[in-house]
């Protein structure tokens, strides 16, 4: 049985006026490398991570793949983009940040799945280079 499901729409995500498809969400969050990368987001303190600090906490892969995945994630409403303003941006320093979206986060709560106070005594544990912190410590762009 599928929990808090709805049929999976032929677009592999966002339906027609962009719903929220509960089982094709948890599909694609549930594969193991995308689920670490939620875990991760989750577990950041900003809950906003850029993907340079995904790739730190994810050695084992590559920039581009966390992209890939990151963008998968984006496709089926569980991650959103945020993007810091070109004049507000810092030389250097990561501009775009993910999050998960509202409709990702209630569903994983109805379903015990990447409970935050868990994921983020996790994330605390892992010992970070200096330039790692300096970067969580970085304001994040709000969504509205």
């Amino acid at each position: 049985m599928r929990p808090e499901a709805q049929q999976p729409n032929d677009s592999g995500g966002r339906g027609l006026g962009d719903e929220f498809d509960t089982w094709t969400a948890l599909q694609k969050a549930t594969d193991k490398t995308r689920a670490n990368l939620i875990a991760d987001i989750v577990g950041h303190p900003e809950g906003a991570p850029s993907v340079k600090e995904l790739d730190y906490m994810n050695p084992s892969l590559e920039a581009d793949a966390i992209r890939r995945h990151l963008k998968t994630l984006q496709s089926v409403g569980v991650v959103d983009e945020v993007v810091v303003e070109p004049g507000e941006r810092i030389r250097g320093y990561p501009y775009k940040f993910y999050r998960l979206t509202d409709e990702a986060r209630a569903l994983f709560d109805r379903n015990d799945l990447f409970p935050e106070d868990a994921w983020r005594r996790q994330y605390a544990r892992v010992k970070k280079t200096g330039e790692i912190t300096e970067l969580e410590e970085m304001p994040r762009p709000t969504t509205e």
